[in-house]
């Protein structure tokens, strides 16, 4: 487990545990889960497991693995969206042991492709290049996956919560845990509603805990409690808090991670990956089922230090690996990662080091994210997680050993921070074509935009933010001239500048054609006819550009990946309609049918 000042460096600090006045427990509640500290404490509980993965044997407990692409096949009679400069549209294309060989009218292709080639006939359905999600949390996924999900996707309020708590209760036998995870206050009234007593009346026989969205707070009922050991008499554990009753009893609610883990430290088994194998092979299986073909981890190392990046490595030899990662680095383990010789680059076409990430801020819907001004109606501007100077000489330091730097800013300060930094590295003779990253880069003025320009900086938006977050900016958070900037994706086009847009599971579910429609129509979730910022809005096309081409360039694979072009691998997924036919409102109605990945399917619906 990472000590503080490993913490500190990572840029997780105030939000985290420290004892920053800044810092509360209502901002806990809305904070950013993939720095969240009790993931380093599953990451410790998990140590047995990722050591039993770092032998080949663990691996093939998996079984043989699928058997690679050999020979040709043309998939004709399709509408294929290839993404390439020119936005070409084709009929057909042919792959030959798992690369594209030729892409074109099907008599173009077959001349290419020879008479020998396997014909598919695809029915006019829609290929695109298999979707490239730049930003999400392997790990968390693989742990949080497991649990039940009440967030807002499946909840509407507290009272759904509590109800859905009941329903797992009935089908669980009498003493059996149960844990559900991503009850979020910002978009799920009622957070005080969810307490032991109202646990307590629909799972009287079980023990039950609920992760909050944020990994900073949970909610237990009395049999949790009691196996906690935990009463009135029981003080508050260093830099976290009981809820409580009137007369002090607990009611609950536990805040911080020393509060959590007194009850989860009797249920080591949910904390813990116990089968790294198959955690792996069920993150890759989720993302096919969405028609992603290339992800990208980005905070790597933090949940197992290299323990994860052995798994990697593991994971990829195996042959099971069903999806390519691309990784950056936590500045949090920045000593291991030094002790051991990373470097940009190292791995191979599934598995590479592409980036080193520093987390500079919070969350802006956690009134984390570092401002130029103060949110709407308080007097505080957030919390620089690394300080200015700190965030230059990381940057600086990375960029001259040759590391891409990805630096998470949500707040307009943070994000003037982060640029200062990356015009400091260029003053250090970085070259301008390192393609340094700002991750969220969630409230954009138009002087920055200049400057990102200027700078060739590339913005990955967490696009969920306008959707689901949007009301909540505009209402509650910042006002509506400041929740305009929010996610200025058209903006950032206009001026030539390369952008992407992510999940960041598990803050938000991967989903590329949500996302596609989440930039495209900037609807407002839970306010019918609801938009941001309209001006904001890019075209289909921009969209699946963001997802294929340019994130493929943001992740240093453009080369392998991204277009459906002659030599790059022969990774797509086959759609039931095309996203630029359809009503913009209908793109979130879109099946995915197939997912391919270097010519062999490895997803069918």
């Amino acid at each position: 487990m990472m000590g503080r000042n490993d913490t500190i460096e990572a840029g997780h600090g105030p939000s985290c545990g420290c004892e920053d006045k800044a810092h509360s427990h209502e901002t806990e509640s809305f904070g950013c889960p993939c720095c969240a500290p009790i993931l380093q404490d599953m990451g410790l509980l998990s140590f047995p497991a990722f050591d039993r993965a770092s032998k080949p044997a663990d691996w093939e407990r998996l079984g043989p693995p699928p058997e690679a692409h050999v020979g040709t096949t043309i998939m004709a009679n399709a509408n294929v969206v290839t993404a390439d400069g020119n936005f070409t549209i084709a009929e057909a294309l042919a792959f030959r042991n798992g690369k594209i060989v030729a892409v074109g009218t099907l008599d173009e292709v077959k001349a290419s492709a020879g008479d020998e080639a396997e014909i598919v006939d695809c029915g006019g359905r829609t290929i695109l290049p298999g979707f490239i999600e730049p930003h999400m949390h392997f790990f968390p996924i693989a742990i949080l996956g497991r649990f039940a999900d009440v967030g807002a996707m499946t909840c509407e309020n507290a009272d759904a919560v509590i109800d859905q708590m009941g329903a797992l209760a009935r089908e669980a036998k009498p003493g059996e845990w149960i844990v559900a995870r991503q009850f979020d206050p910002s978009l799920q009234q009622g957070a005080d509603r969810i307490n032991a007593r109202a646990l307590d009346k629909v799972a009287p026989n079980n023990p039950v805990f609920i992760f909050n969205a944020s990994l900073h707070i949970g909610y237990c009922n009395s049999a949790a409690l009691k196996i906690g050991s935990i009463t009135a008499a029981t003080p508050n554990p260093p830099g976290a808090a009981f809820g409580r009753e009137a007369d002090g009893a607990p009611n609950g609610v536990l805040q911080g991670q020393a509060a959590m883990f007194t009850v989860l430290g009797h249920n080591l088994a949910a904390m813990a990956v116990d089968d790294v194998p198959a955690a792996c092979k069920r993150v890759c299986e989720k993302a096919n089922r969405l028609g992603i073909t290339t992800f990208c981890d980005q905070a790597s190392g933090g949940f197992q230090g290299p323990g994860e990046i052995e798994a990697f490595r593991k994971f990829a030899a195996s042959g099971h690996m069903t999806t390519r990662l691309r990784y950056s680095l936590i500045q949090a383990g920045a000593h291991r990662w030094d002790e051991l010789g990373f470097a940009f680059g190292d791995g191979d076409e599934m598995a590479r080091a592409t980036g080193w990430k520093i987390v500079s801020d919070g969350s802006n819907q956690g009134r984390t994210g570092l401002q130029r001004e103060p949110y709407l109606g308080r007097d505080d501007y957030g919390i620089a997680y690394v300080e200015k100077e700190a965030l230059k000489e990381m940057v600086v330091k990375r960029a001259l050993q040759g590391w891409p730097v990805v630096v998470h800013a949500n707040g307009d300060k943070a994000i003037d921070n982060a640029l200062d930094a990356f015009e400091a590295a260029y003053a250090a003779g970085v070259p301008q074509e390192r393609r340094f990253r700002i991750e969220h880069c969630s409230i954009l003025h138009d002087e920055q935009i200049d400057r990102i320009a200027e700078l060739n900086v590339s913005p990955s938006f967490l696009i969920g933010h306008v959707h689901y977050w949007g009301k909540a900016f505009r209402d509650e958070i910042f006002g509506p001239e400041k929740t305009n900037l929010l996610g200025r994706a058209a903006s950032c086009g206009k001026k030539g500048i390369r952008w992407t847009m992510h999940s960041d599971e598990p803050v938000s579910e991967m989903d590329p054609l949500r996302l596609i429609d989440n930039a495209v129509n900037r609807s407002l979730w839970k306010e019918p006819g609801g938009v941001l910022n309209p001006a904001e809005r890019v075209s289909v096309d921009e969209a699946i550009i963001a997802l294929t081409r340019d994130a493929a360039w943001q992740c240093h694979s453009e080369h392998e990946v991204g277009t459906l072009e002659p030599g790059k691998f022969a990774d797509f997924v086959v759609l039931d309609k095309d996203p630029r036919a359809v009503a913009p409102q209908a793109i979130r109605d879109i099946r995915v049918l197939e997912t391919w990945v270097g010519g062999k399917r490895v997803y069918s619906s």
